[in-house]
């Protein structure tokens, strides 16, 4: 059987090698739910915004030279469309759907193609008769960002369905890019990162040095000062030092993790160690102290950016859902160069609690941000106009800035190209979900394997081989990190059983068709704490469940207490609670957990919100069981508010610890100061 190109990432060298879209089929299940809404629901939505707001009538105007006069949004809106064209080429090559989805691509790629310049050049927003000329705002213009769009939508193009106008588009651009941008030419780089990352795909697909040439060199121009100082200073952008002398992500959370990607790609296709392992070192610090329990990224509202160490406030959380995907993108790059199961770790929590969180139940509206505390109940968007961006309120339709709806939908597009790689020595299976994976072995050998699963909702991941070569290879199963303090099991087809330790549990035989392979992941309810030195969440907990995190919503309290009345009792184990009402999809029942409600006079009646630490009370309040719901499902039950990280009701004694695994700890030794 001969290698996929049905390929979002394909990199020439690693220790893993990626599945295509026609090796990996989702059938049933959480993932297979979302998917088929984003397939015949999120593509179409997207696509009649952005002719109602007029992005892709920009296209139309540049042609005709009305672009001065009639161009509509904001100066990367081209992007949003080169996303579309790309999740829907990924959609028709994994889902089946071509005939109707060939012919929407079709569609657009008509109307983009004749506002490119002669030369390659293509922007609506630049360029053009009265506006601002080429490449004079690379600090916020985006031309270049907008092209590594074009170009993996070419890429995706080419690789579902053969070269066609869309990938000729692509393919003059990036020639324009390298020959304006190369030795000799601009010696500068884009204020958002991505082309990057579109360059090395495009030197992958057609064999061309230059391309990768062309993306290391942007990589190398990083950090030394050739763009200008913007408010938010120098390292909003990336550059205020240079790739390999960075020791964490910073600034723009989608930015830095859009650079760190395509950092790794160039790292793996010119093997340069160095920049690989500088790569990993900033993912590693960055997940340590800067990285929201749901796997979000991005503490900062007003620049969209990464906290200092530790500044994750879960009520100014930004988490926006284009770093979930980003992080997401990066992960896998790491994964596939490294084959350490703690990328496919962060990308399966972010992937639950972010990615999946954004949709809204029908696939037509999203949240940009995806904060961790809502404190006050949130108003209806309107359905007829786009909405501000930033804070989470509800999910809306459309937004002024709507990076992130496109970019849910071609990750959704192509996420059966997540679950599973090859290697030397077998098939390892990376997320869960129902699906049919048929791949070839190395040297050719057939094999076909069965996935059956309710995961995250159940912990059972049942693997039936289909078919097998008469020898041993072996067969590889992540174990979450979540799963550490609880046994796995892994039971092979005679029926034996093992504990299995978080990383990866193998298996290596001789298979036989039929043959069943079972993981049975230890998907209960858990407390979880924070580092104390998370000041905004010390003295509160958060439960998990398998990979999903809960949050408290206040449509499941009592007489209209909000959840700000929540005090929880961790010295209870929390418990199962009734299915969601959305039905048995994967998509994680309730928990209920220990604890009380707050009299809300106690709350709001003080003159002054400060008192000594002796009057700490738990009066007036009743004791009851909360019940929390996945965090991804909040806010499609209407206006709500809710909170993931729960305060812990006080001790009996005012000075008491925050957490009751502190309660036996021995006392500190007297520290008072012995002299001036």
């Amino acid at each position: 059987m001969a290698r996929s190109s049905v390929l979002p990432v394909a990199p020439t060298r690693g220790r893993l090698r990626p599945l295509g879209l026609d090796e990996v089929r989702i059938t049933g299940g959480f993932w297979a739910r979302r998917r088929h809404i984003n397939a015949t629901a999120t593509l179409a939505h997207c696509r009649d915004w952005m002719e109602r707001v007029g992005w892709i009538g920009n296209f139309r105007a540049a042609a005709e030279g009305r672009i001065h006069r009639d161009r509509r949004g904001r100066e990367f809106t081209d992007a949003d469309v080169y996303k579309l064209l790309e999740a829907m080429a990924w959609e028709a090559a994994g889902q089946g759907a071509g005939a109707s989805l060939d012919a929407e691509v079709a569609a657009l790629t008509e109307a983009i193609a004749p506002a490119q310049e002669p030369d390659g050049y293509l922007n609506t927003a630049f360029g053009g008769p009265g506006q601002e000329p080429r490449y004079s705002d690379l600090e916020w213009g985006h031309e270049l960002y907008c092209y590594g769009y074009l170009v993996q939508a070419g890429v995706a193009q080419t690789r579902a369905r053969g070269e066609g106008e869309l990938a000729k588009i692509a393919r003059r651009a990036a020639d324009h890019v390298c020959a304006t941008f190369g030795p000799g030419g601009i010696e500068r780089v884009c204020g958002h990162p991505e082309i990057e990352m579109a360059l090395v795909e495009l030197a992958r697909l057609t064999g061309e040095q230059r391309y990768l040439d062309q993306a290391a060199l942007f990589v190398d121009r990083r950090g030394h000062g050739t763009l200008a100082d913007p408010e938010f200073g120098r390292a909003y952008y990336q550059d205020d030092m240079p790739v390999l002398d960075a020791t964490v992500l910073r600034g723009h959370a989608v930015r830095a993790l859009y650079l760190a990607a395509g950092a790794v790609d160039v790292a793996v296709e010119t093997g340069d160690e160095a920049l690989l392992a500088t790569v990993v070192r900033q993912w590693e610090a960055t997940v340590a102290r800067r990285t929201h329990l749901t796997g979000g990224m991005g503490s900062h509202h007003r620049d969209e950016a990464f906290g200092d160490d530790f500044v994750l406030p879960p009520d100014r959380a930004y988490s926006e859902t284009c770093a979930g995907v980003a992080s997401v993108m990066l992960g896998w790059r790491l994964l596939l160069a490294t084959g350490e199961p703690r990328f496919a770790d962060l990308a399966e929590r972010t992937l639950f609690n972010v990615i999946a969180t954004s949709p809204s139940d029908d696939g037509r509206a999203f949240f940009y941000a995806n904060t961790l505390h809502r404190r006050r109940r949130g108003s209806t968007p309107a359905t007829d106009t786009d909405s501000p961006r930033a804070e989470s309120s509800l999910r809306a339709p459309w937004f002024a800035v709507s990076c992130c709806p496109t970019n849910v939908a071609r990750t959704l597009a192509q996420l059966p190209g997540y679950l599973a790689t090859v290697d030397d020595h077998g098939v390892q299976l990376h997320q869960y979900a129902d699906s049919e994976i048929t791949t070839a072995l190395t040297g050719g050998d057939g094999v076909a394997l069965r996935v059956r699963t309710d995961y995250p909702s159940g912990g059972t991941v049942a693997v039936r081989i289909g078919r097998s070569p008469d020898r041993p290879w072996t067969l590889s199963l992540r174990v979450p990190a979540w799963t550490a303090g609880a046994t796995t099991w892994l039971v092979d087809p005679d029926g034996a059983r093992r504990s299995v330790a978080p990383g990866t549990a193998e298996l290596t035989r001789v298979f036989r068709p039929g043959d069943e392979i079972r993981l049975e992941l230890p998907v209960a309810p858990r407390w979880t704490r924070a580092d104390p030195r998370i000041d905004a969440i010390r003295g509160t907990a958060a439960v998990e469940r398998g990979p999903l995190v809960y949050c408290a919503e206040s449509v499941d309290l009592p007489d209209g207490h909000e959840v700000d009345a929540i005090r929880v009792d961790p010295s209870a184990e929390p418990t199962d609670g009734p299915e969601e009402p959305d039905g048995p999809d994967g998509a994680g029942g309730t928990v209920v957990v220990a604890g009380e409600l707050v009299a809300h006079a106690e709350a709001t009646d003080a003159a002054w919100p400060y008192e000594p630490l002796d009057r700490l009370l738990a009066a007036n309040a009743d004791r009851t069981g909360i019940v929390l719901v996945p965090y991804h499902s909040w806010a499609n039950r209407g206006p709500s508010t809710m909170r993931v990280w729960l305060p812990i009701v006080q001790p009996d004694r005012a000075s008491g610890p925050e957490h009751p695994e502190e309660r036996d700890r021995p006392a500190e030794p007297d520290s008072t100061p012995t002299g001036t």
